[in-house]
Protein backbone atom coordinates (compact mmCIF):
# COMPACT_ATOMS: atom_id res chain seq x y z
CA UNK A 1 0.00 0.00 0.00
CA UNK A 2 1.52 3.65 -0.89
CA UNK A 3 2.41 5.85 1.93
CA UNK A 4 0.06 8.91 1.86
CA UNK A 5 3.62 11.15 1.10
CA UNK A 6 4.10 8.94 -1.56
CA UNK A 7 1.39 9.26 -3.77
CA UNK A 8 1.33 11.19 -6.75
CA UNK A 9 0.19 15.23 -6.73
CA UNK A 10 -1.48 15.27 -10.64
CA UNK A 11 -4.90 13.66 -12.21
CA UNK A 12 -2.54 11.88 -14.91
CA UNK A 13 -0.11 10.88 -12.36
CA UNK A 14 -2.73 9.72 -9.44
CA UNK A 15 -4.63 7.53 -12.46
CA UNK A 16 -1.52 6.29 -13.54
CA UNK A 17 -0.47 4.81 -10.46
CA UNK A 18 -3.83 3.20 -9.90
CA UNK A 19 -3.52 1.63 -12.93
CA UNK A 20 -0.28 0.01 -12.52
CA UNK A 21 -1.60 -1.41 -9.11
CA UNK A 22 -4.31 -2.65 -10.83
CA UNK A 23 -2.41 -4.15 -13.72
CA UNK A 24 -1.03 -6.14 -11.02
CA UNK A 25 -3.83 -7.18 -9.09
CA UNK A 26 -4.97 -10.51 -11.05
CA UNK A 27 -5.13 -13.18 -8.43
CA UNK A 28 -6.41 -10.95 -5.88
CA UNK A 29 -7.81 -7.47 -5.04
CA UNK A 30 -5.05 -4.50 -4.51
CA UNK A 31 -5.47 -1.83 -2.38
CA UNK A 32 -3.97 1.64 -1.84
CA UNK A 33 -4.98 5.28 0.16
CA UNK A 34 -6.73 7.87 -1.34
CA UNK A 35 -4.85 11.04 -1.45
CA UNK A 36 -5.69 13.41 2.10
CA UNK A 37 -7.02 16.62 1.80
CA UNK A 38 -7.01 17.30 -1.63
CA UNK A 39 -10.88 16.02 -2.63
CA UNK A 40 -10.74 17.95 -6.17
CA UNK A 41 -7.42 15.60 -7.08
CA UNK A 42 -9.56 12.65 -6.19
CA UNK A 43 -12.47 13.97 -8.44
CA UNK A 44 -10.24 14.75 -11.24
CA UNK A 45 -7.70 11.23 -10.89
CA UNK A 46 -10.85 9.38 -11.28
CA UNK A 47 -11.99 11.34 -14.59
CA UNK A 48 -8.35 10.60 -16.00
CA UNK A 49 -9.03 7.03 -14.63
CA UNK A 50 -12.08 6.76 -16.75
CA UNK A 51 -10.68 8.34 -19.26
CA UNK A 52 -7.44 5.60 -19.84
CA UNK A 53 -9.97 2.87 -19.12
CA UNK A 54 -11.81 3.85 -22.30
CA UNK A 55 -8.81 4.45 -24.62
CA UNK A 56 -7.29 1.05 -23.67
CA UNK A 57 -10.99 -0.35 -24.24
CA UNK A 58 -11.80 -1.88 -20.98
CA UNK A 59 -14.73 -1.99 -19.45
CA UNK A 60 -15.27 -0.42 -15.74
CA UNK A 61 -17.52 -0.01 -12.66
CA UNK A 62 -16.74 2.51 -9.88
CA UNK A 63 -18.91 2.01 -6.63
CA UNK A 64 -18.98 4.89 -4.33
CA UNK A 65 -20.36 4.95 -0.68
CA UNK A 66 -22.68 7.44 -1.77
CA UNK A 67 -24.86 10.18 -3.71
CA UNK A 68 -22.29 12.95 -2.98
CA UNK A 69 -19.61 11.78 -4.72
CA UNK A 70 -21.56 11.41 -7.52
CA UNK A 71 -21.95 15.33 -9.35
CA UNK A 72 -18.49 16.41 -8.95
CA UNK A 73 -17.30 13.34 -10.08
CA UNK A 74 -19.95 13.25 -13.09
CA UNK A 75 -18.66 16.73 -13.89
CA UNK A 76 -15.11 15.82 -13.77
CA UNK A 77 -15.59 13.55 -16.53
CA UNK A 78 -14.69 14.92 -20.48
CA UNK A 79 -17.30 15.91 -22.22
CA UNK A 80 -16.71 13.78 -25.28
CA UNK A 81 -16.52 10.42 -22.89
CA UNK A 82 -19.46 11.73 -20.10
CA UNK A 83 -22.50 10.12 -22.71
CA UNK A 84 -20.21 6.75 -22.69
CA UNK A 85 -20.75 6.54 -18.47
CA UNK A 86 -23.58 5.78 -16.63
CA UNK A 87 -24.12 7.52 -13.47
CA UNK A 88 -26.75 6.51 -11.27
CA UNK A 89 -27.54 8.27 -8.04
CA UNK A 90 -29.26 5.89 -5.27
CA UNK A 91 -32.83 7.33 -4.91
CA UNK A 92 -34.81 5.51 -7.72
CA UNK A 93 -36.77 8.67 -8.96
CA UNK A 94 -33.62 10.29 -9.69
CA UNK A 95 -31.94 7.73 -11.00
CA UNK A 96 -34.41 7.23 -13.83
CA UNK A 97 -34.07 10.96 -14.54
CA UNK A 98 -30.60 10.49 -14.78
CA UNK A 99 -30.78 7.67 -16.85
CA UNK A 100 -33.46 8.88 -19.45
CA UNK A 101 -30.75 12.34 -19.46
CA UNK A 102 -27.60 9.73 -20.23
CA UNK A 103 -29.53 8.15 -23.10
CA UNK A 104 -30.52 11.46 -24.66
CA UNK A 105 -26.75 12.61 -24.18
CA UNK A 106 -25.54 9.34 -26.17
CA UNK A 107 -28.32 9.22 -28.94
CA UNK A 108 -27.20 12.87 -29.58
CA UNK A 109 -23.93 11.90 -29.76
CA UNK A 110 -23.80 9.39 -31.87
CA UNK A 111 -24.78 11.95 -35.06
CA UNK A 112 -21.95 14.54 -34.38
CA UNK A 113 -18.45 14.95 -34.97
CA UNK A 114 -16.06 13.97 -32.32
CA UNK A 115 -12.36 14.46 -31.66
CA UNK A 116 -10.06 12.80 -33.68
CA UNK A 117 -8.33 11.08 -30.24
CA UNK A 118 -12.05 9.56 -29.19
CA UNK A 119 -12.50 8.22 -32.64
CA UNK A 120 -11.94 4.69 -32.03
CA UNK A 121 -13.66 4.61 -28.68
CA UNK A 122 -16.66 5.71 -30.26
CA UNK A 123 -16.46 3.68 -32.96
CA UNK A 124 -16.52 1.22 -29.90
CA UNK A 125 -19.72 1.79 -28.47
CA UNK A 126 -21.30 2.08 -32.01
CA UNK A 127 -20.39 -1.90 -32.07
CA UNK A 128 -21.42 -2.26 -28.37
CA UNK A 129 -24.91 -0.69 -29.26
CA UNK A 130 -25.21 -2.81 -32.57
CA UNK A 131 -24.30 -6.13 -30.36
CA UNK A 132 -27.08 -4.84 -27.76
CA UNK A 133 -29.45 -3.62 -30.68
CA UNK A 134 -32.64 -4.86 -28.51
CA UNK A 135 -31.29 -3.43 -25.39
CA UNK A 136 -31.10 0.18 -27.26
CA UNK A 137 -34.06 0.28 -29.11
CA UNK A 138 -35.87 -1.08 -25.84
CA UNK A 139 -34.03 1.94 -23.43
CA UNK A 140 -34.94 4.10 -26.22
CA UNK A 141 -38.49 3.80 -26.42
CA UNK A 142 -38.64 3.62 -22.61
CA UNK A 143 -36.68 6.92 -22.40
CA UNK A 144 -39.11 8.95 -25.21
CA UNK A 145 -42.51 7.57 -23.86
CA UNK A 146 -41.96 8.82 -20.26
CA UNK A 147 -43.03 5.91 -18.62
CA UNK A 148 -41.91 6.05 -15.13
CA UNK A 149 -42.85 3.53 -12.56
CA UNK A 150 -39.40 3.02 -10.35
CA UNK A 151 -37.92 0.69 -13.03
CA UNK A 152 -35.96 0.86 -16.18
CA UNK A 153 -35.04 -1.47 -19.21
CA UNK A 154 -33.09 -4.69 -17.71
CA UNK A 155 -29.44 -4.81 -18.92
CA UNK A 156 -29.31 -1.51 -19.56
CA UNK A 157 -25.83 -1.26 -17.94
CA UNK A 158 -24.66 -2.92 -20.85
CA UNK A 159 -25.34 -0.38 -23.07
CA UNK A 160 -22.49 1.63 -21.37
CA UNK A 161 -18.33 0.57 -21.22
CA UNK A 162 -18.02 2.69 -17.72
CA UNK A 163 -21.12 2.39 -14.83
CA UNK A 164 -20.50 4.66 -12.10
CA UNK A 165 -23.05 3.89 -8.75
CA UNK A 166 -23.19 3.98 -5.27
CA UNK A 167 -23.56 0.39 -3.72
CA UNK A 168 -27.31 0.63 -3.01
CA UNK A 169 -27.79 0.80 -6.80
CA UNK A 170 -25.62 -2.86 -7.17
CA UNK A 171 -28.88 -4.79 -7.58
CA UNK A 172 -30.15 -2.83 -10.26
CA UNK A 173 -26.84 -3.99 -12.75
CA UNK A 174 -26.60 -6.98 -14.64
CA UNK A 175 -23.95 -9.48 -12.67
CA UNK A 176 -21.46 -9.73 -15.28
CA UNK A 177 -18.19 -9.08 -13.79
CA UNK A 178 -16.32 -5.52 -15.45
CA UNK A 179 -12.77 -5.72 -16.70
CA UNK A 180 -11.55 -3.42 -13.69
CA UNK A 181 -13.79 -2.90 -10.73
CA UNK A 182 -12.89 0.50 -8.45
CA UNK A 183 -13.85 0.27 -5.07
CA UNK A 184 -14.10 3.99 -3.56
CA UNK A 185 -14.02 3.95 0.68
CA UNK A 186 -15.61 0.40 0.91
CA UNK A 187 -15.59 0.57 4.92
CA UNK A 188 -18.78 2.82 4.71
CA UNK A 189 -20.95 0.72 2.20
CA UNK A 190 -23.50 -1.78 3.79
CA UNK A 191 -23.56 -4.45 1.11
CA UNK A 192 -21.62 -7.37 2.27
CA UNK A 193 -18.08 -7.19 0.72
CA UNK A 194 -17.86 -10.61 -0.72
CA UNK A 195 -20.61 -9.94 -3.10
CA UNK A 196 -18.83 -6.07 -3.94
CA UNK A 197 -15.66 -8.49 -5.37
CA UNK A 198 -18.09 -10.78 -7.71
CA UNK A 199 -18.37 -7.66 -10.12
CA UNK A 200 -14.83 -7.11 -11.22
CA UNK A 201 -11.88 -9.27 -12.75
CA UNK A 202 -9.45 -7.09 -11.77
CA UNK A 203 -10.17 -4.80 -8.46
CA UNK A 204 -8.48 -1.84 -6.86
CA UNK A 205 -9.95 -0.78 -3.73
CA UNK A 206 -8.98 3.07 -2.67
CA UNK A 207 -9.35 3.36 1.16
CA UNK A 208 -9.62 6.69 3.02
CA UNK A 209 -8.50 5.74 6.91
CA UNK A 210 -8.85 9.08 8.48
CA UNK A 211 -12.28 9.99 7.07
CA UNK A 212 -14.14 6.92 6.99
CA UNK A 213 -14.40 6.75 10.63
CA UNK A 214 -16.15 10.34 10.77
CA UNK A 215 -18.28 10.69 7.32
CA UNK A 216 -19.58 6.96 8.61
CA UNK A 217 -21.32 8.55 11.60
CA UNK A 218 -22.99 11.15 9.61
CA UNK A 219 -26.76 10.41 9.90
CA UNK A 220 -28.55 9.65 7.34
CA UNK A 221 -31.29 12.25 7.64
CA UNK A 222 -33.69 13.61 4.54
CA UNK A 223 -32.18 17.37 4.28
CA UNK A 224 -28.76 15.22 3.79
CA UNK A 225 -30.42 12.77 1.14
CA UNK A 226 -32.52 15.85 -0.80
CA UNK A 227 -29.29 18.03 -0.91
CA UNK A 228 -27.63 15.20 -2.73
CA UNK A 229 -30.29 14.15 -5.29
CA UNK A 230 -30.77 18.21 -5.78
CA UNK A 231 -26.87 18.49 -6.86
CA UNK A 232 -27.47 15.54 -8.71
CA UNK A 233 -30.36 16.80 -10.94
CA UNK A 234 -28.49 20.04 -11.36
CA UNK A 235 -25.42 18.03 -12.67
CA UNK A 236 -27.80 16.55 -15.16
CA UNK A 237 -29.47 19.44 -16.12
CA UNK A 238 -26.57 21.75 -16.48
CA UNK A 239 -25.46 18.53 -19.06
CA UNK A 240 -28.85 18.35 -20.49
CA UNK A 241 -28.97 22.53 -21.62
CA UNK A 242 -25.29 22.36 -22.53
CA UNK A 243 -26.33 19.17 -24.65
CA UNK A 244 -29.93 20.79 -26.18
CA UNK A 245 -28.12 24.51 -26.63
CA UNK A 246 -25.00 22.52 -28.59
CA UNK A 247 -27.55 20.48 -31.23
CA UNK A 248 -29.72 23.96 -31.93
CA UNK A 249 -26.63 25.49 -32.68
CA UNK A 250 -25.04 22.75 -34.58
CA UNK A 251 -27.68 22.20 -36.82
CA UNK A 252 -28.19 26.09 -37.10
CA UNK A 253 -24.93 25.93 -38.34
CA UNK A 254 -25.70 23.07 -40.99
CA UNK A 255 -28.83 24.55 -41.91
CA UNK A 256 -26.64 27.81 -43.52
CA UNK A 257 -24.15 25.64 -45.27
CA UNK A 258 -26.94 23.45 -46.29
CA UNK A 259 -28.42 26.46 -47.71
CA UNK A 260 -25.13 28.22 -49.31
CA UNK A 261 -24.34 24.88 -51.18
CA UNK A 262 -27.57 22.77 -51.76
CA UNK A 263 -30.32 25.65 -50.88
CA UNK A 264 -29.28 28.03 -53.95
CA UNK A 265 -29.17 25.35 -56.16
CA UNK A 266 -32.39 24.04 -55.52
CA UNK A 267 -34.02 28.23 -55.87
CA UNK A 268 -32.09 28.04 -59.02
CA UNK A 269 -33.66 25.00 -60.46
CA UNK A 270 -37.31 25.65 -59.35
CA UNK A 271 -37.07 29.17 -61.14
CA UNK A 272 -36.35 27.08 -64.34
CA UNK A 273 -39.09 24.43 -63.40
CA UNK A 274 -41.62 27.74 -62.62
CA UNK A 275 -40.55 29.38 -66.35
CA UNK A 276 -40.64 25.76 -68.30
CA UNK A 277 -43.82 24.65 -66.62
CA UNK A 278 -45.35 28.14 -67.64
CA UNK A 279 -44.37 28.26 -71.06
CA UNK A 280 -45.92 24.87 -71.26
CA UNK A 281 -49.33 26.06 -70.12
CA UNK A 282 -49.10 29.33 -72.29
CA UNK A 283 -48.78 26.98 -75.33
CA UNK A 284 -51.70 24.99 -74.35
CA UNK A 285 -54.20 27.38 -72.42
CA UNK A 286 -56.83 25.03 -72.50
CA UNK A 287 -55.64 22.40 -71.04
CA UNK A 288 -56.58 23.06 -67.09
CA UNK A 289 -54.20 20.19 -65.76
CA UNK A 290 -50.87 22.09 -67.10
CA UNK A 291 -52.13 25.78 -65.87
CA UNK A 292 -52.30 24.34 -61.64
CA UNK A 293 -49.30 22.59 -62.55
CA UNK A 294 -47.51 26.16 -63.50
CA UNK A 295 -48.90 27.51 -60.82
CA UNK A 296 -47.77 25.11 -58.18
CA UNK A 297 -44.08 25.29 -59.41
CA UNK A 298 -44.00 28.76 -59.64
CA UNK A 299 -45.72 28.99 -55.71
CA UNK A 300 -42.56 26.71 -55.25
CA UNK A 301 -39.92 29.24 -56.66
CA UNK A 302 -41.51 31.78 -54.54
CA UNK A 303 -41.04 29.66 -51.08
CA UNK A 304 -37.25 28.60 -52.44
CA UNK A 305 -36.16 32.11 -53.66
CA UNK A 306 -37.77 33.69 -49.94
CA UNK A 307 -35.50 30.54 -48.04
CA UNK A 308 -32.60 31.69 -50.41
CA UNK A 309 -33.41 35.46 -49.32
CA UNK A 310 -33.71 34.82 -45.50
CA UNK A 311 -30.47 32.45 -45.48
CA UNK A 312 -28.74 35.49 -47.07
CA UNK A 313 -29.36 37.74 -44.59
CA UNK A 314 -28.42 35.15 -42.07
CA UNK A 315 -25.10 34.24 -43.08
CA UNK A 316 -24.25 38.28 -43.54
CA UNK A 317 -24.96 38.59 -39.52
CA UNK A 318 -23.41 35.72 -38.55
CA UNK A 319 -19.56 36.35 -37.72
CA UNK A 320 -17.91 33.01 -37.76
CA UNK A 321 -19.26 29.58 -37.63
CA UNK A 322 -20.26 27.71 -34.33
CA UNK A 323 -16.88 25.99 -33.18
CA UNK A 324 -17.50 25.62 -29.27
CA UNK A 325 -14.43 24.78 -27.45
CA UNK A 326 -13.70 22.51 -24.45
CA UNK A 327 -13.52 25.52 -22.32
CA UNK A 328 -16.35 27.15 -23.90
CA UNK A 329 -18.69 24.13 -23.21
CA UNK A 330 -17.42 23.59 -19.63
CA UNK A 331 -18.47 27.30 -18.75
CA UNK A 332 -21.63 27.20 -19.94
CA UNK A 333 -22.47 24.01 -18.32
CA UNK A 334 -21.30 24.96 -15.15
CA UNK A 335 -23.49 28.48 -15.33
CA UNK A 336 -26.61 26.33 -16.28
CA UNK A 337 -25.65 24.09 -13.09
CA UNK A 338 -25.41 27.35 -11.02
CA UNK A 339 -27.80 30.07 -12.98
CA UNK A 340 -30.57 28.39 -13.95
CA UNK A 341 -33.95 29.88 -13.64
CA UNK A 342 -35.41 26.16 -11.65
CA UNK A 343 -32.85 27.04 -8.75
CA UNK A 344 -34.75 30.26 -8.29
CA UNK A 345 -36.02 30.97 -4.71
CA UNK A 346 -38.84 33.58 -5.53
CA UNK A 347 -40.18 34.92 -9.00
CA UNK A 348 -38.36 37.90 -8.75
CA UNK A 349 -35.00 35.77 -8.60
CA UNK A 350 -36.25 33.55 -11.22
CA UNK A 351 -36.73 36.73 -13.89
CA UNK A 352 -33.29 37.46 -12.69
CA UNK A 353 -31.76 34.03 -13.78
CA UNK A 354 -33.81 33.47 -16.85
CA UNK A 355 -32.52 36.91 -18.11
CA UNK A 356 -28.60 35.56 -17.43
CA UNK A 357 -29.63 32.24 -18.76
CA UNK A 358 -30.65 34.03 -22.26
CA UNK A 359 -27.44 36.12 -22.71
CA UNK A 360 -25.41 32.28 -21.63
CA UNK A 361 -27.25 30.82 -24.56
CA UNK A 362 -26.61 33.74 -26.96
CA UNK A 363 -23.16 33.97 -26.06
CA UNK A 364 -22.63 30.32 -26.01
CA UNK A 365 -24.04 30.29 -29.77
CA UNK A 366 -21.38 32.57 -30.36
CA UNK A 367 -18.50 31.61 -28.89
CA UNK A 368 -17.99 34.30 -26.84
CA UNK A 369 -15.98 33.01 -23.80
CA UNK A 370 -15.25 36.51 -22.28
CA UNK A 371 -19.38 37.26 -21.85
CA UNK A 372 -20.08 33.88 -20.67
CA UNK A 373 -17.24 34.74 -17.94
CA UNK A 374 -19.07 38.24 -17.10
CA UNK A 375 -22.38 36.20 -16.93
CA UNK A 376 -20.63 34.03 -14.05
CA UNK A 377 -19.29 37.34 -12.23
CA UNK A 378 -22.74 38.92 -12.51
CA UNK A 379 -24.55 35.73 -10.96
CA UNK A 380 -21.82 35.70 -8.60
CA UNK A 381 -21.81 39.39 -6.95
CA UNK A 382 -25.46 39.01 -7.19
CA UNK A 383 -25.80 35.87 -5.37
CA UNK A 384 -23.67 37.51 -2.68
CA UNK A 385 -26.13 40.80 -2.59
CA UNK A 386 -29.24 38.64 -2.28
CA UNK A 387 -27.32 36.35 0.71
CA UNK A 388 -27.03 39.68 2.19
CA UNK A 389 -30.23 41.18 2.34
CA UNK A 390 -33.09 41.08 5.10
CA UNK A 391 -35.61 39.64 2.96
CA UNK A 392 -38.94 39.82 5.14
CA UNK A 393 -40.91 36.04 4.83
CA UNK A 394 -43.20 35.21 7.37
CA UNK A 395 -44.33 31.98 5.63
CA UNK A 396 -40.90 30.98 4.89
CA UNK A 397 -40.92 27.08 3.56
CA UNK A 398 -38.10 25.12 5.44
CA UNK A 399 -35.28 24.07 3.68
CA UNK A 400 -36.23 20.40 2.85
CA UNK A 401 -39.33 22.05 1.62
CA UNK A 402 -37.43 24.60 -0.51
CA UNK A 403 -35.40 22.08 -1.96
CA UNK A 404 -38.17 19.44 -2.78
CA UNK A 405 -39.81 22.53 -4.82
CA UNK A 406 -36.36 23.58 -6.41
CA UNK A 407 -36.15 19.44 -7.32
CA UNK A 408 -39.94 19.38 -8.45
CA UNK A 409 -38.49 22.32 -10.89
CA UNK A 410 -35.70 20.59 -12.02
CA UNK A 411 -37.79 17.24 -13.07
CA UNK A 412 -40.22 18.96 -14.92
CA UNK A 413 -37.14 21.41 -17.19
CA UNK A 414 -35.06 18.08 -17.79
CA UNK A 415 -38.35 16.32 -19.10
CA UNK A 416 -39.10 18.95 -21.39
CA UNK A 417 -35.33 19.19 -22.41
CA UNK A 418 -35.72 15.21 -23.07
CA UNK A 419 -38.65 15.66 -25.40
CA UNK A 420 -37.10 18.59 -27.20
CA UNK A 421 -33.98 17.22 -28.11
CA UNK A 422 -35.63 13.41 -29.31
CA UNK A 423 -38.48 15.66 -31.35
CA UNK A 424 -34.94 17.60 -33.21
CA UNK A 425 -32.96 14.30 -33.43
CA UNK A 426 -36.06 13.36 -34.99
CA UNK A 427 -36.75 16.00 -37.43
CA UNK A 428 -35.86 15.40 -41.44
CA UNK A 429 -33.12 18.04 -41.30
CA UNK A 430 -31.10 16.62 -38.03
CA UNK A 431 -31.55 13.55 -40.31
CA UNK A 432 -29.83 14.68 -43.09
CA UNK A 433 -27.44 16.58 -40.76
CA UNK A 434 -26.58 12.80 -39.09
CA UNK A 435 -26.10 11.45 -42.72
CA UNK A 436 -24.01 13.82 -43.24
CA UNK A 437 -21.47 13.65 -40.52
CA UNK A 438 -21.82 9.82 -41.11
CA UNK A 439 -20.60 10.60 -44.57
CA UNK A 440 -17.97 12.53 -43.84
CA UNK A 441 -16.30 9.93 -41.70
CA UNK A 442 -15.93 7.69 -45.17
CA UNK A 443 -14.43 10.63 -47.01
CA UNK A 444 -17.52 11.48 -48.43
CA UNK A 445 -18.95 15.13 -48.75
CA UNK A 446 -22.64 14.02 -49.03
CA UNK A 447 -23.45 18.17 -49.38
CA UNK A 448 -21.25 18.23 -52.06
CA UNK A 449 -22.58 15.43 -54.11
CA UNK A 450 -25.88 17.11 -53.47
CA UNK A 451 -24.48 20.17 -55.40
CA UNK A 452 -23.33 18.37 -58.18
CA UNK A 453 -26.39 16.32 -58.92
CA UNK A 454 -28.01 19.59 -58.45
CA UNK A 455 -25.88 21.38 -61.04
CA UNK A 456 -26.83 18.15 -63.72
CA UNK A 457 -30.51 19.28 -63.53
CA UNK A 458 -29.81 23.03 -63.95
CA UNK A 459 -28.25 22.04 -67.13
CA UNK A 460 -30.55 20.14 -68.30
CA UNK A 461 -33.75 22.33 -67.55
CA UNK A 462 -31.63 25.29 -69.13
CA UNK A 463 -31.38 23.53 -72.37
CA UNK A 464 -35.00 22.14 -72.11
CA UNK A 465 -36.04 26.04 -71.52
CA UNK A 466 -33.73 26.77 -74.39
Amino acid sequence: MYAETSLPKNAQALAGAWHSRLEQAVAAPASLLLPQGDIGLIFAGLAEFVAETIHAGKTLLVVVPDDEWLPELSNALDLTLRPLCLVLPAASFAAGIALRATLALLKSRLTRDVEAAWMTAWNAQRTRLNQHADVWHTALEWSTTGRDNGKWPTLVDKLFPICILPNAQLDTITGEPRDYLLLIQPERMSIAFPKLLLHGKQILILRDAETTANRALAPADNERRLKSEFEMLAQELGEMELEFATAQAELAEFTRLYHACVGTRIAELDALQAQIAERLAAQTPADASIKRKAEHARAQSTRSQRERTRFHELDRKTEKPFAPSGELKRLFRHLAQKIHPDRAEDEADRAWRTGLMSEANRAYRAGDTMVLQEILRQWQNGYEESNCRNHPAPQKKSAAQEMERQIRQMQKRLAEINEQLNRLLASRLYELFAATNMARSRNRDLLQEMAEQLDAQIIEARLKLE
